[in-house]
């Protein structure tokens, strides 16, 4: 499996490319925006993108969404059903932040606690992390001991929750029972900034004190 991390819109985005090497099928995950790097990308790596996955619904992470599906053609999964009023509000989220125009759209499929999603053969557990918004979700694969978290947990810090529908005490309960429960030597990817472990973020991070 090779992930590519595509940094988009000015909030620095981590937008990946999961890439099944054996099947040469490819999922981008949190489509932001600046889709002409992901276009760059696809081309250069010679992939079949078969779908668009989603962490959750804040314009960072979604807001090409729309675009993309419709120009690749590709089915739309995640994320939990609880994120559609942001999908819902995308172009005022784009205004918001000055990130231009977003369309809402609907997912091909929600997700849930304990669902599975391939991407050729990588199998992607599901797991719904509340806290950040309401219908985040994460995406394990257990057998790579690896991991795309979105804006649950970051190198040294968490999640805000100061967004609309974000809660403090919900988002560190989702980060201890379906975060800190993957195995120490897992790989996160998060929504911003750089890689780390569970192992090293359980004895270093300090939000996580007491978890």
């Amino acid at each position: 499996m090779q992930v590519g991390i595509i940094p988009v819109t000015a909030f620095r985005q981590n937008c990946s490319v999961i890439h099944c090497e054996k099947t040469n099928k490819a999922a981008i995950v949190d489509p932001g925006g600046d889709l002409q790097l992901l276009r760059e990308y696809i081309a250069k790596e010679g992939i079949e993108v078969d779908k668009i996955l989603l962490t959750h619904a804040h314009i960072d992470h979604a807001g090409a969404t729309h675009e993309l599906m419709r120009e690749l053609g590709v089915p739309v999964i995640g994320p939990h059903r609880e994120d559609l009023f942001l999908i819902e509000t995308l172009a005022q989220q784009g205004a918001m932040f000055g990130l231009g125009t977003a369309q809402s759209f609907v997912p091909d499929r929600w997700l849930t606690q304990g669902d599975v999603v391939e991407v050729g053969e990588e199998r992607f557990e599901v797991r719904h992390c509340p806290g950040h918004t309401p219908g985040h979700v994460i995406f394990y694969n257990a057998a790579k001991y690896f991991a795309i978290v979105g804006d649950v947990l970051f190198d040294g810090s968490i999640g805000r929750t100061d967004l609309p529908r974000g809660d403090h005490s919900t988002l560190l309960a989702s980060i201890r029972e379906q975060v800190l429960s993957l195995p120490d030597e897992t790989t996160f990817l998060p929504g911003h900034g750089p890689t780390s472990t569970i192992g090293e973020q359980r004895r270093s991070n300090p939000y996580l004190r007491g978890l």
